[in-house]
């Protein structure tokens, strides 16, 4: 019998380069409060995500999903493009 592990992660963000061989850098913003000011501000994060199928192209807003370590440095997953750049 399969037990779950829990509901892994999703994240959306827009490929900002992609010229590797079934890997692509995805930008993922995020809007936080400062702790002390109480401003607004963007933060950002690149993941490396594995594109399977070679689909993304730079500007694509893509969905991604956690995923286990699939090399150094890459634990997330494309599942889906979301919008074409």
């Amino acid at each position: 019998m399969a037990e779950s592990r829990g509901k892994k992660k999703n994240l959306i963000g827009s490929v900002i380069r992609g010229g590797m061989n079934k890997t692509v850098v995805v930008r993922v913003e995020h809007i936080v409060k400062h702790p002390r000011y109480g401003k607004y501000m963007r933060r950002h994060v690149k993941y490396l995500a594995h594109d399977e199928r070679k689909e993304c192209t730079v500007g694509d807003k893509v969905l991604m999903i956690e995923s286990c370590p699939i090399s150094r440095t890459k634990r997330w997953r494309v599942s889906k493009v979301l919008e074409k750049a």
